[in-house]
């Protein structure tokens, strides 16, 4: 963990960066450890041991900027340091637009860095013996049942397990200081399996929380399997428009367009399909689009942004309303609008049926609902390549997954295309669940779209 003399390290460079000529500062102070232990094929194969202790330094002087890092944390060497620093920024040309956000912007109650309650005292530096109990209980490679009729042969199985935590202390000298500490328990198989014709199939499962006791690692190996097995067999299927229910451990791929497109800075530089939506209804009712940057104990939180803003829970989109961009301080000043935050914290999708009012209910959308309410279509359980067009929001993807008849999953698919822009694409939605992974930092559940054009 960061130790109280760091910190009061990280504030003398506050000091030192305005004696030596800065006209402000702002300095991350960031540590970490990750272990980690792979099991391949019942055998531990790997263990690593990863710790990083960093010193970020962000220099306004003279109307001009720039940012410096070391890992040599101690008052001997940073003064040295901080001087060359802002001789070096002092060579560089003048940006008046760069400088820090105002105070009364910035967050006030990141104190201790738990306020959000995603650090676990049950973490241990030391814990080897137990991360190697949990990696090996993960692997399931001498118990995976056998297949029937032999449909198919284990190639390979590869297992997992991680314990992290961050610690980042913040500091500018406008006197704010916030910090933010979690730690990260996470568990990943994935499973090669090959059958009687000898192709070869692939399924990974995976989970991930802040808290070691509230890990699930039974069963992530056989769910692995699982997705392996399901793929068995695919079948062609002709070209043409579907209705698509997309998985919800995939479906963010249909967000993160959106997400780039609304940053200010892909906006003034005029790669952004959704440059002048802000106000505008521009996607279906059905969207909205929400940052929960708070939740307490959830993945993603946290209480302020990389230049100390306060976040807070707001909508992004609201039914189809391009609410907010994403606009730090940097580009506030250069496009002179109004600064919002750098980034999302925490996606989430608000749940949907066309047709339904869903607000003053809480029922459950699952993925067995939405694939009973489309009838017939292809669900999409991956992406293999492509990509979305940042100007114009054409994407092409490819796609695997299974067709679908009378809300019944009926055989696998592979190698199929998906084409269109995701602006019509959102606007030809039927349905959001309530499915979101909780271990996912982007809440993003199934997703269900009418008359997708699919290419065999």
């Amino acid at each position: 963990m960061i130790t109280e003399n760091e910190i009061n390290i990280a504030r003398k460079c506050i000091e030192l960066s305005l004696q030596k000529g800065a006209d402000s500062a702002r300095i991350s102070l960031n540590k970490s450890v990750s272990d980690s232990i792979t099991i391949l094929n019942g055998q531990t194969d790997k263990i690593s041991h990863a710790a990083d202790r960093s010193m970020y330094f962000y220099i306004f002087s003279q109307g001009k900027y720039g940012t410096f890092s070391t890992n040599r944390i101690e008052d001997d060497d940073i003064e040295s340091f901080v001087e060359n620093a802002i001789k070096m920024v002092r060579l560089l040309g003048e940006d008046a637009c760069r400088r820090l956000p105002e105070k009364e912007r910035t967050a006030s109650d990141a104190v201790t860095g738990t306020e959000l309650g995603l650090y676990d005292e049950n973490y241990r530096e030391d814990g080897s013996q137990s991360r190697m109990e949990r990696a090996q209980r993960l692997s399931a490679w001498d118990r995976h049942p056998a297949s029937i009729n032999k449909a198919y042969d284990i190639i390979s199985e590869e297992c997992e397990y991680t314990e992290s935590y961050d610690d980042t202390f913040l500091i500018d000298s406008q006197g704010f200081e916030g910090r933010h500490t979690e730690t990260c328990f996470s568990a990943f198989t994935e499973i090669t399996i090959s059958d009687s014709k000898g192709n070869k199939y692939s399924g990974f499962w995976w989970e991930n929380t802040p808290f070691y006791d509230r890990l699930d690692i039974d069963g992530i190996s056989g769910t692995a399997l699982k997705r392996a097995v399901s793929q068995i067999d695919p079948k062609r299927r002709r070209g043409g428009k579907y209705r698509m229910v997309v998985d919800s451990g995939t479906a963010s791929r249909l967000v993160s367009p959106i997400i780039t497109a609304l940053n200010a800075s892909s906006i003034q530089q005029k790669m952004s399909f959704l440059d002048g939506s802000a106000g505008r209804k521009v996607f279906s009712e059905g969207f909205s689009l929400m940052d929960m940057a708070r939740t307490p104990g959830k993945a993603g939180s946290r209480l302020y942004d990389t230049e100390g803003v306060a976040t807070k829970d707001t909508a992004i989109i609201e039914k189809g309303v391009v609410k907010q961009y994403f606009v730090n301080t940097y580009m506030s000043h250069k496009m002179g609008i109004e600064p919002t935050v750098e980034d999302i914290s925490r996606p989430c999708l608000v749940p949907y049926i066309k047709g339904e009012d869903l607000s003053n209910t809480e029922k459950e959308v699952s993925l067995k609902d939405i694939l009973k309410l489309c009838g017939n279509g292809i669900y999409v359980t991956g992406f293999n390549g492509g990509n979305c067009n940042p100007v114009t929001g054409d994407f092409s993807y490819g796609v695997e997954g299974f067709a679908f008849s009378r809300g019944k999953i009926t055989h696998p698919v592979r190698e199929m295309l998906i084409t269109g822009n995701i602006i019509e694409l959102w606007n030809s939605l039927v349905a959001v669940g309530s499915d979101a992974r909780e271990c996912s930092r982007w809440q993003i559940p199934t997703l269900a779209f009418e008359g997708v054009s699919f290419s065999a």
